[in-house]
């Protein structure tokens, strides 16, 4: 039971995560050169792509 809830809590904090990456790297870095940006949303798009996967696993275990 425990161990459910962790992983949840570890596939939200993950997604909520990237979401705020690509926030943060879009209207607060403006500094960077481009392709640095683009790598860097890219980043945050895979790590709230990982939390999306993940969690339909989860609920596909549940079911």
């Amino acid at each position: 039971m425990w161990q459910r809830g962790l992983n949840w809590a570890a596939v939200v904090l993950v997604g909520l995560f990237g979401l705020m990456w690509v926030g943060i790297v879009i209207y607060a870095d403006l500094g960077s050169p481009l392709w640095m940006r683009v790598v860097q949303i890219v980043f945050g798009v895979l790590l709230f792509g990982w939390a999306v996967r993940k969690a339909f696993l989860l609920i596909s275990r549940a079911i």
